[in-house]
Protein backbone atom coordinates (compact mmCIF):
# COMPACT_ATOMS: atom_id res chain seq x y z
CA UNK A 1 0.00 0.00 0.00
CA UNK A 2 1.22 3.46 -0.86
CA UNK A 3 0.22 6.82 0.53
CA UNK A 4 -1.45 9.23 -1.88
CA UNK A 5 -1.88 12.97 -1.52
CA UNK A 6 -5.67 12.92 -1.30
CA UNK A 7 -7.14 15.75 0.80
CA UNK A 8 -9.04 14.88 3.98
CA UNK A 9 -11.84 16.89 5.55
CA UNK A 10 -10.90 16.50 9.22
CA UNK A 11 -13.65 17.71 11.57
CA UNK A 12 -11.97 16.58 14.82
CA UNK A 13 -8.55 15.31 15.82
CA UNK A 14 -6.60 14.53 18.99
CA UNK A 15 -3.62 12.34 19.83
CA UNK A 16 -5.69 9.14 19.71
CA UNK A 17 -8.08 9.53 16.79
CA UNK A 18 -9.55 11.71 14.10
CA UNK A 19 -13.04 12.11 12.66
CA UNK A 20 -13.34 12.85 8.97
CA UNK A 21 -16.19 13.88 6.71
CA UNK A 22 -15.86 11.36 3.88
CA UNK A 23 -16.95 12.69 0.49
CA UNK A 24 -19.13 10.66 -1.83
CA UNK A 25 -17.12 8.81 -4.46
CA UNK A 26 -14.22 7.93 -2.16
CA UNK A 27 -13.73 4.19 -1.58
CA UNK A 28 -12.79 3.46 2.04
CA UNK A 29 -10.23 0.69 1.57
CA UNK A 30 -8.53 -1.12 -1.33
CA UNK A 31 -10.40 -4.03 -2.81
CA UNK A 32 -11.57 -5.53 -6.07
CA UNK A 33 -11.15 -2.95 -8.88
CA UNK A 34 -10.13 -0.30 -6.33
CA UNK A 35 -6.46 -0.73 -5.53
CA UNK A 36 -5.57 2.93 -5.12
CA UNK A 37 -7.22 6.31 -4.64
CA UNK A 38 -8.92 5.13 -1.43
CA UNK A 39 -9.31 6.63 2.02
CA UNK A 40 -6.62 4.23 3.26
CA UNK A 41 -4.17 5.61 0.69
CA UNK A 42 -4.97 9.12 1.91
CA UNK A 43 -4.49 8.15 5.56
CA UNK A 44 -1.13 6.56 4.82
CA UNK A 45 0.02 9.80 3.22
CA UNK A 46 -1.13 12.10 6.01
CA UNK A 47 -0.38 9.85 9.03
CA UNK A 48 2.39 7.41 9.85
CA UNK A 49 2.23 4.07 11.63
CA UNK A 50 -1.53 3.70 11.87
CA UNK A 51 -2.53 0.45 13.64
CA UNK A 52 -4.50 -2.33 11.94
CA UNK A 53 -7.02 -4.92 13.09
CA UNK A 54 -5.38 -8.09 11.77
CA UNK A 55 -5.84 -6.69 8.26
CA UNK A 56 -2.85 -4.77 7.02
CA UNK A 57 -4.80 -3.10 4.21
CA UNK A 58 -7.17 -1.27 6.59
CA UNK A 59 -4.95 0.80 8.91
CA UNK A 60 -6.85 2.90 11.44
CA UNK A 61 -10.27 1.67 10.36
CA UNK A 62 -12.93 0.22 12.66
CA UNK A 63 -15.93 0.80 10.39
CA UNK A 64 -16.72 1.85 6.84
CA UNK A 65 -19.14 3.69 4.57
CA UNK A 66 -20.21 2.81 1.05
CA UNK A 67 -18.28 4.52 -1.74
CA UNK A 68 -21.15 6.84 -2.60
CA UNK A 69 -22.33 7.49 0.95
CA UNK A 70 -20.91 10.64 2.49
CA UNK A 71 -20.41 11.53 6.13
CA UNK A 72 -18.57 10.99 9.38
CA UNK A 73 -16.02 8.26 10.05
CA UNK A 74 -13.72 7.81 13.03
CA UNK A 75 -10.12 6.69 12.44
CA UNK A 76 -7.84 5.33 15.18
CA UNK A 77 -4.28 6.67 15.43
CA UNK A 78 -3.04 4.41 18.26
CA UNK A 79 -3.31 0.73 19.17
CA UNK A 80 -5.25 1.65 22.32
CA UNK A 81 -7.76 3.72 20.38
CA UNK A 82 -8.13 1.01 17.74
CA UNK A 83 -8.94 -1.77 20.21
CA UNK A 84 -11.19 0.49 22.29
CA UNK A 85 -13.19 1.76 19.30
CA UNK A 86 -13.39 -1.67 17.70
CA UNK A 87 -14.91 -3.10 20.88
CA UNK A 88 -17.49 -0.28 20.97
CA UNK A 89 -18.57 -1.02 17.42
CA UNK A 90 -18.64 -4.75 18.14
CA UNK A 91 -20.67 -4.25 21.32
CA UNK A 92 -22.97 -1.77 19.49
CA UNK A 93 -22.47 0.95 22.08
CA UNK A 94 -21.81 3.61 19.44
CA UNK A 95 -24.63 5.79 18.15
CA UNK A 96 -24.76 6.43 14.40
CA UNK A 97 -27.35 8.64 12.76
CA UNK A 98 -27.88 8.99 9.03
CA UNK A 99 -29.96 11.38 6.96
CA UNK A 100 -31.68 9.72 4.01
CA UNK A 101 -34.10 10.90 1.34
CA UNK A 102 -36.46 8.13 0.33
CA UNK A 103 -39.20 7.80 -2.25
CA UNK A 104 -42.79 8.03 -1.06
CA UNK A 105 -44.64 9.45 1.92
CA UNK A 106 -43.91 7.45 5.05
CA UNK A 107 -46.88 7.49 7.42
CA UNK A 108 -45.16 7.22 10.82
CA UNK A 109 -41.79 6.84 12.50
CA UNK A 110 -40.83 3.20 12.70
CA UNK A 111 -38.33 0.37 12.60
CA UNK A 112 -37.33 -2.09 9.91
CA UNK A 113 -36.21 -5.58 10.89
CA UNK A 114 -35.02 -8.35 8.63
CA UNK A 115 -31.86 -10.31 8.05
CA UNK A 116 -29.49 -8.87 5.45
CA UNK A 117 -27.26 -11.04 3.28
CA UNK A 118 -25.94 -11.37 -0.23
CA UNK A 119 -28.64 -11.36 -2.88
CA UNK A 120 -29.31 -14.80 -4.31
CA UNK A 121 -29.74 -13.19 -7.75
CA UNK A 122 -26.87 -10.69 -7.79
CA UNK A 123 -23.86 -11.27 -5.54
CA UNK A 124 -22.82 -7.61 -5.81
CA UNK A 125 -25.99 -6.53 -3.99
CA UNK A 126 -27.56 -7.28 -0.64
CA UNK A 127 -31.10 -8.41 0.07
CA UNK A 128 -33.48 -8.52 3.02
CA UNK A 129 -34.60 -11.92 4.28
CA UNK A 130 -37.50 -11.27 6.68
CA UNK A 131 -37.90 -14.95 7.51
CA UNK A 132 -34.35 -15.09 8.81
CA UNK A 133 -33.37 -18.00 6.57
CA UNK A 134 -30.31 -16.19 5.19
CA UNK A 135 -28.02 -13.37 6.21
CA UNK A 136 -27.44 -11.70 9.56
CA UNK A 137 -29.88 -9.95 11.85
CA UNK A 138 -30.34 -6.25 11.14
CA UNK A 139 -32.46 -3.45 12.59
CA UNK A 140 -32.93 0.12 11.39
CA UNK A 141 -34.94 2.77 13.26
CA UNK A 142 -36.16 5.82 11.38
CA UNK A 143 -37.72 9.15 12.28
CA UNK A 144 -39.48 11.44 9.82
CA UNK A 145 -37.81 14.85 9.60
CA UNK A 146 -39.63 16.45 6.68
CA UNK A 147 -42.28 15.47 4.17
CA UNK A 148 -41.52 16.75 0.66
CA UNK A 149 -44.54 15.60 -1.35
CA UNK A 150 -43.21 12.58 -3.25
CA UNK A 151 -40.12 12.01 -1.09
CA UNK A 152 -39.47 12.00 2.66
CA UNK A 153 -36.40 13.08 4.60
CA UNK A 154 -35.70 10.68 7.46
CA UNK A 155 -33.13 10.20 10.20
CA UNK A 156 -31.97 6.61 10.59
CA UNK A 157 -30.40 5.03 13.65
CA UNK A 158 -28.62 1.72 13.21
CA UNK A 159 -28.70 -1.05 15.78
CA UNK A 160 -26.50 -3.13 13.48
CA UNK A 161 -24.00 -2.20 10.78
CA UNK A 162 -24.63 -4.52 7.86
CA UNK A 163 -23.43 -3.77 4.35
CA UNK A 164 -25.95 -1.55 2.50
CA UNK A 165 -28.27 -1.85 5.51
CA UNK A 166 -30.28 1.37 5.13
CA UNK A 167 -30.45 1.12 1.35
CA UNK A 168 -31.52 -2.52 1.49
CA UNK A 169 -34.06 -2.09 4.28
CA UNK A 170 -35.79 0.86 2.65
CA UNK A 171 -36.05 -1.00 -0.62
CA UNK A 172 -37.62 -3.87 1.33
CA UNK A 173 -40.46 -1.61 2.55
CA UNK A 174 -40.93 -0.06 -0.89
CA UNK A 175 -39.29 3.29 -0.19
CA UNK A 176 -36.00 3.14 -2.08
CA UNK A 177 -33.47 5.88 -1.39
CA UNK A 178 -33.67 8.72 -3.87
CA UNK A 179 -31.10 8.32 -6.64
CA UNK A 180 -29.87 4.90 -5.51
CA UNK A 181 -28.69 3.24 -8.76
CA UNK A 182 -28.19 -0.23 -7.29
CA UNK A 183 -31.49 -0.58 -5.45
CA UNK A 184 -33.87 1.01 -7.95
CA UNK A 185 -34.11 4.56 -6.62
CA UNK A 186 -32.63 6.25 -9.69
CA UNK A 187 -35.93 6.43 -11.56
CA UNK A 188 -39.20 8.20 -10.88
CA UNK A 189 -41.13 6.02 -8.44
CA UNK A 190 -43.68 8.55 -7.18
CA UNK A 191 -45.29 11.65 -8.60
CA UNK A 192 -47.06 12.93 -11.66
CA UNK A 193 -46.61 12.43 -15.38
CA UNK A 194 -46.09 16.15 -16.08
CA UNK A 195 -43.06 16.90 -18.22
CA UNK A 196 -41.90 19.68 -15.90
CA UNK A 197 -41.94 17.30 -12.91
CA UNK A 198 -40.01 14.66 -14.80
CA UNK A 199 -37.43 17.23 -15.85
CA UNK A 200 -37.13 18.47 -12.26
CA UNK A 201 -36.44 14.96 -10.97
CA UNK A 202 -33.94 14.23 -13.74
CA UNK A 203 -32.15 17.49 -12.95
CA UNK A 204 -32.03 16.39 -9.29
CA UNK A 205 -30.51 13.05 -10.31
CA UNK A 206 -27.86 14.96 -12.28
CA UNK A 207 -27.02 17.12 -9.24
CA UNK A 208 -26.93 14.10 -6.91
CA UNK A 209 -25.90 11.09 -9.03
CA UNK A 210 -25.89 8.67 -6.07
CA UNK A 211 -28.02 7.47 -3.17
CA UNK A 212 -29.21 10.35 -0.99
CA UNK A 213 -27.56 9.06 2.20
CA UNK A 214 -25.28 10.93 4.61
CA UNK A 215 -23.72 9.82 7.91
CA UNK A 216 -24.80 12.87 9.91
CA UNK A 217 -23.60 12.11 13.44
CA UNK A 218 -21.37 9.63 15.23
CA UNK A 219 -21.19 9.19 19.00
CA UNK A 220 -18.66 7.05 20.86
CA UNK A 221 -16.72 6.96 24.13
CA UNK A 222 -13.32 8.59 24.01
CA UNK A 223 -10.63 5.86 24.36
Amino acid sequence: LKGEDIPLDVVYEDEDLLVINKPAGLVVHPGHNNYDGTLVNALLFHFENLPSLNEHHRPGLVHRLDKNTSGLMVVAKTELALSHLAKQFFDRTTDRRYYALCWGDLELDGSIEGNIGRSLKNRKLMDTFPEGDFGKTAQTHYKILERLNYVTLVECKLETGRTHQIRCHFKHIGHQLFGDPEYGGDKILKGTTFTKYRQFVENSFAILPRQALHAKSLSFTQP
